[in-house]
């Protein structure tokens, strides 16, 4: 029920993209480690996203629509919106997923 992220293995998931994953019975959590200029390639899933940045800038474009988020902001991605985005700097991000990223689960 409890966890330390620093005790969590992290997993290279993209070039550019370290993830530590946490997932519950519904919802997947995944905290990213992301370098400057990585690059997440234009895809879609069945899952929604929530998107939070808490450090640095990463450029996500979802359905065509382009923003800069930076710590603090939101990004709400519905099931299978096409989406990709840029590390603009160093970042983390918190990704969550629902219903579970099976093929994260595999990963972690």
């Amino acid at each position: 029920m409890f966890y330390q992220l620093d005790d969590i293995e992290s997993a290279d998931v993209l070039p550019g993209f370290r993830a530590k994953f946490v997932h519950t019975d519904r919802m997947t959590f995944v905290f990213w480690d992301v370098d400057a200029g990585a690059e997440l390639p234009e895809h879609s899933h069945e899952h929604e996203q929530v998107c939070n940045v808490l450090s640095g800038e990463f450029s996500l474009t979802i359905n065509g629509q382009t923003r800069t988020l930076r710590p603090g902001e939101v990004a709400v991605i519905p099931s299978m919106a096409v989406h990709s985005g840029q590390a603009l700097s160093s970042c983390r991000v918190l990704d969550v997923f629902q219903p579970v990223r099976e093929d994260y689960r595999k990963s972690s």
